[in-house]
């Protein structure tokens, strides 16, 4: 019976479904399939039908089905899948009926010509597409329509749909291996039949039966159990280059069709007992390595596991047990102690300490209290709180992380890269050795020519190189999310190891961006307790960053004050009543200090750009206060660390006071770069970089931007604003900055663990060639081999998880 053109199912008898493609008028099965194939024709798309590896999806465009997609424009709908972008709405789907990258290749030239659709990417790996579309000019129905008029199904991506298709990725395996397990048992019972006869004389008509026994057990394995291997061959040959597949079955099918012929014509031997054991070892060592490398990758996955899956919620008629995804900004959230936070909030009652290490890498509980912000997925250790939902969970910090971390599992750094064009090298390197093993054994030992070159193909398989990078790669970022760092490009690690120039921020970076009181200087009779009080009476009625240095102080014993009738004076400071006294809180041009007498009043310790302010009554000045912005308790330590590494430190910073100064000796950076606006702080790295200088940039503010986006590699600060991450390589998911030293030494660590994979798996290829070469080593030692060899490099690899 024909197949279908579009779908490859059975046409029914009598179906005059035919549609005329490039030339020639194909068949097929229904109507669906002849509207999706005309679709395609008409998008200009026919180049699909020539790159496809599998046939397409059926295309049952049933009315009912698509009506049903309307429901995914409803806003309700929407708000637990679409993300906001701007003025754009953003939406990961997984994707049914994926089998190559023609697939991928045909949707996105489908729908990149929908007007309003900013976006596509389609991830044949693991089967989701990324899209951002305008909604006053798209739908997201129109969209999903869009998938099923080429023949495929697409739906909102969920972890659990995730998780399903990786269960039904390793249920084919099982099934798969289970079969090919089982079959060469069988197979090898009959193959000692067949080997006796070395020994003994066994008769003719045996002999025939146990090879026709052998191969009605080995042909549902070539056909079912190796089908992966096909199918990776045919999708790699048809995108001009070759694969690890390609040798494989190549080994295979040739090893089965010699083995059909001498079972036929009676002549020559079989090998059905290699055939299905080469298949066994391969399909055992890819369900392991799929595991391996699953729960390498699995990290983004478990944040999501991190939200409960119910919360408490607060109404005006008691708490009532919801789904923790239905709460929205402006509920109300109880959370007992020992309870995962279910979305990010403000708290309204209680105090607590909260475990947030899943977010930021820090191990330490941190104290919480009334009007502090917490996070979805944290732990709250020790006693109730009550919340309001500031970010419902697709909006959460949580959810963030989990989106910035899919989006650098799309970025291939060059060095894995260069991985798969060695492989494809190495590959074809290998096919002509193995012509050439076939060459000489055909002209000295013809008999042996065939299997010889069998275990070649088998054994310098490059699985064990093409997986040497990717799974040092994963293992090292799921490494680093733990640690509170998380990659949104693949290529920071590969800077990390290059880099001779590290450029930082100074405001918000090397300092904590929070303004402290430095010294107390009274300059009356009062004593440093009493002017500290006076200040934070005045401060505790105002929200300016002075203020709250202020208030930051411990109040010392018996002298807590309170104030009346404070006013605050826009730009000067502020002022009040404290028992009966008027007093004022400000800058030296209110209270009418020339610059020589401020200059006099100096403290020792003070310098230059210092912000001070002062204390005074209706009479007399009473005392002086220095304030600066706070370094960063490791940021010394992290300077000392990377100059001891070889690599130069820079502090480029917007501020052009005798502060930068100041930072910069007590800091001891190589260079001072101030003053300098957003566009020169690019300017400069770019002038850097033409000089050679491979550098890394950390910043946290609006201006950093640029220059973060600019840079070789860059990372952002926790604290950081939005923008400046956003543009960034890497984000600090805790304000330490001891998280580059170690962000360095893993990356480090990577390299290493990349060349001891690249050495070992071109080492046991030159080892095993000369044996499998000369004639040493069966085939189905040789699939054992190059299996365990595999398996070597991804256990090498995870050891960058510990």
């Amino acid at each position: 019976m024909t197949g279908c053109f579009h779908c490859g199912e059975p046409v029914p008898t009598g179906s005059s479904f035919t549609l005329e493609i490039k030339g020639i008028v194909q068949p097929m099965c229904c109507p669906g399939c002849q509207a999706v194939a005309q679709t395609i024709l008409e998008c200009g798309l026919a180049s699909y039908y020539e790159h496809r590896t599998a046939p397409g999806s059926k295309g049952e465009l049933v009315p009912a089905e698509l009506a049903t997609l309307t429901h995914y424009d409803l806003a309700e709908v929407q708000q637990d899948f679409v993300t906001e972008a701007g003025t754009l709405r953003e939406i990961q789907l997984t994707v049914e009926g994926l089998t190559c990258a023609a697939c991928a290749w045909l949707i996105e030239r489908h729908l990149m010509g929908f007007p309003g659709l900013h976006y596509v990417n389609v991830n044949t790996t693991t089967h989701r597409a990324r899209i951002k579309w305008d909604p006053d000019k798209l739908s997201l129905s129109d969209i999903l329509k869009g998938f099923a008029k080429v023949g495929y199904r697409a739906y909102p991506f969920q972890t659990h749909q995730q998780e399903a298709l990786y269960a039904r990725e390793v249920r084919s395996y099982m099934f798969r291996m289970a079969l090919a397990g089982l079959g060469s048992m069988q197979v090898m019972m009959c193959a000692v039949a067949l080997y006796m006869d070395l020994f003994i004389s066994v008769e003719e008509e045996f002999m025939i039966y146990f090879k026709w026994i052998s191969l009605l057990l080995s042909t549902p394995i070539m056909i079912y159990s190796a089908q992966p291997f096909y199918v990776g061959a045919w999708r790699s040959l048809k995108q001009g280059h070759l694969s690890m597949d390609v040798s494989v079955s190549l080994a295979l099918i040739g090893a089965f069709v010699a083995s059909i012929w001498a079972t036929v014509f009676n002549t020559g031997e079989v090998y059905y007992d290699s055939i299905t054991m080469f298949v066994f070892f391969l399909l055992l060592g890819r369900l392991l390595e799929l595991r391996a490398r699953r729960k390498a990758s699995e990290s983004s996955s478990n944040l999501a596991r991190l939200v409960p899956i119910m919360a408490t919620r607060i109404d005006d008629d008691g708490e009532h047990e919801v789904a923790a995804k239905t709460l929205r900004t402006g509920d109300r959230v109880r959370v007992l102690a020992g309870a995962t936070l279910p979305a990010d909030g403000i708290i309204l009652q209680g105090q607590a300490s909260l475990n947030e290490a899943m977010l930021t890498g820090e191990q330490l509980p941190l104290f919480k209290q009334a009007g502090d912000p917490v996070f979805a997925g944290t732990i709250n250790t020790d006693a109730p709180l009550e919340i309001r939902v500031s970010h419902a969970i697709e909006e959460s910090r949580l959810a963030q992380i989990m989106r910035l971390q899919d989006h650098a599992l799309d970025d291939k750094p060059a060095i894995a890269q260069l991985a798969d064009v060695l492989s494809r090298h190495f590959i074809l390197v290998l096919l002509l050795i193995a012509a050439a093993v076939w060459t000489f054994w055909h002209f000295h030992e013809p008999e042996r020519a065939f299997w010889v070159t069998l275990a070649v193909l088998v054994a310098t398989c490059p699985c064990a190189l093409s997986l040497a990078t990717p799974t040092a790669l994963t293992s090292a970022t799921a490494h680093l999310t733990r640690s509170g760092i998380l990659l949104r490009r693949g290529h920071v690690l590969d800077v990390l190891t290059r880099a001779n120039r590290i450029v930082m921020d100074k405001t918000g970076t090397l300092t904590t961006g929070n303004i402290s009181l430095v010294s107390v200087q009274p300059l009356a009779e009062l004593d440093d307790a009493r002017c500290l009080a006076i200040a934070q009476a005045l401060e505790a009625y105002s929200e300016h960053p002075i203020a709250r240095a202020f208030r930051s102080q411990p109040v010392a014993d018996g002298v807590l004050l309170a104030a009346s009738d404070v006013t605050p004076v826009i730009g000067y400071g502020i002022q009040g009543q404290i028992e009966g006294t008027s007093y004022r809180v400000g800058s030296a041009r209110w209270l009418d200090l020339s610059d020589q007498e401020h200059a006099d009043m100096a403290s020792p310790q003070e310098v230059p750009g210092d912000l001070v302010v002062y204390l005074a009554d209706d009479h007399r000045l009473l005392a002086r206060y220095t304030l600066a912005d706070t370094v960063r308790a490791d940021a010394g330590a992290l300077i000392r660390a990377f100059r001891q590494a070889g690599l130069q430190t820079t502090m480029l910073t917007g501020d052009g006071s005798a502060q930068a100064d100041k930072l910069a000796r007590e800091l001891g950076v190589d260079e001072l770069v101030k003053g300098v606006t957003p566009d020169g702080k690019l300017a400069y790295l770019k002038t850097r970089e033409a000089a050679g200088d491979i550098s890394i940039m950390v910043g946290d503010g609006i201006n950093d931007a640029p220059v973060l986006a600019g840079a070789h590699a860059s990372f952002a600060m926790a604290g950081g604003t939005d923008l400046a991450k956003n543009s960034a390589d890497a984000i600090l998911l805790a304000d330490d900055l001891s998280r580059l030293l170690a962000a360095r030494a893993l990356a480090l660590r990577t390299r290493k663990i990349i060349k001891e994979n690249f050495a070992w798996s071109i080492g046991y290829n030159l080892l095993v060639l000369p044996l499998a070469a000369s004639g040493w080593l069966p085939p189905y030692l040789a699939a054992a081999g190059m299996s365990l060899s595999s398996l070597i490099v991804v256990t090498n690899s995870m050891r960058l998880n510990r």
